[in-house]
């Protein structure tokens, strides 16, 4: 039952990454408008993309009254972004150069961002209250802060959907999209999303129960490694096209995006309650040490190198096998 369980799981994962990547073709479509507002609203979109798997798993779990899935998810994702995906798509392609200014405004920015929802969770759940104030931070931080970032990650993506230039590259396809049908796409890759979404939520509950463990660590682990999969794309996307700043923007940004934006939204429609306290715990410890490391690796000699990529898998792997402990 299991296994057949965590097949279901990765089957409705893939659809829903798909949806969101055919979202985002049909918001790089309208955002070749002239309009300013519809550009710079879809820009904002664009560079959250990459999370919009963990949006609508956030959105119908907390429709379904399980949002510490969501809670799960965000964390573990986090996790996956600084370590599982900067260390495997590092360690493939090599020695990533990093920007000084980069280091300084961008990772203070996400490290202060991935723990500033710990830090409201301290009393055991992240309220409405919570929510909007992590809302407001997000926004603040998409049309302040780093607008310009916001609009080179939008512009690299807008060059295709992450999912559909991955494909095409590892498996030869070639997918044309009809623009008069854009809008008709984008209303069915919506669907799909809530679809697929609201599948593995209730997948992950039937998996929790039947593994005996916490949905939390379903989200943590196991959902959060499919919904990651975009980041891993644009990631190796980037490293190919040698926009080293892409690279870390987007695994930053989405870290800024999933930390706020996500957890925001979910805790405005359900408060989301802390359960399994003590792997919470060690989850948001290893976020913050894994995010330490990280960054001493990017700091130290302003690059990434691929043994210290490497590092970050291993790290990644004990996390993995403690929390299942």
């Amino acid at each position: 039952m299991i296994p057949g369980l965590i097949i279901l799981l990765l089957i409705f994962t893939f659809l829903l990454i798909k949806s969101a990547d055919m979202v985002v073709v049909s918001l790089r479509r309208l955002s070749s408008t002239t309009h300013t507002k519809v550009f710079v609203l879809s820009s904002i979109l664009l560079a959250a993309a990459t999370s919009f798997p963990e949006l609508f798993v956030g959105i119908t779990s907390a429709l379904e009254e399980a949002p510490h899935l969501s809670f799960g998810n965000v964390l573990g994702a986090n996790i996956a972004n600084i370590s599982l995906v900067a260390g495997l798509s590092a360690f493939i392609v090599g020695r990533v150069n990093v920007h000084g200014e980069f280091i300084r405004k961008e990772v203070a920015i996400a490290a202060i961002a991935g723990i500033f929802p710990l830090i409201l969770a301290l009393d055991g759940r992240l309220s409405r209250v919570d929510g909007l104030i992590l809302l407001f931070t997000y926004f603040g931080y998409a049309t302040s802060f780093f607008k310009i970032r916001f609009l080179e990650i939008a512009n690299q993506i807008r060059k295709d959907g992450f999912f559909l230039r991955f494909v095409r590259k590892f498996m030869n396809v070639h997918i044309e999209v009809n623009y008069t049908k854009e809008w008709g796409k984008f209303f069915l890759g919506i669907i799909l999303l809530l679809l697929s979404a609201d599948i593995i939520v209730k997948i992950a509950k039937e998996l929790a129960q039947a593994a005996d463990i916490p949905i939390f660590l379903v989200g943590l682990i196991i959902i959060s490694i499919g919904t990651t999969l975009p980041e891993l794309a644009f990631s190796f996307r980037s490293l190919e096209d040698r926009e080293p700043s892409m690279y870390f923007g987007n695994l930053l940004g989405s870290i800024i995006a999933n930390s706020t934006l996500i957890l925001g939204v979910t805790s405005l429609i359900y408060p989301i309650q802390i359960v399994a306290v003590e792997k919470t715990a060690v989850a948001a410890a290893a976020f913050i040490v894994i995010f330490l490391i990280f960054w001493f690796f990017i700091r130290s000699k302003l690059r990434l190198e691929r043994w210290e990529a490497f590092s970050l898998l291993i790290i990644y792997s004990i996390f993995v096998v403690v929390e299942f402990l």
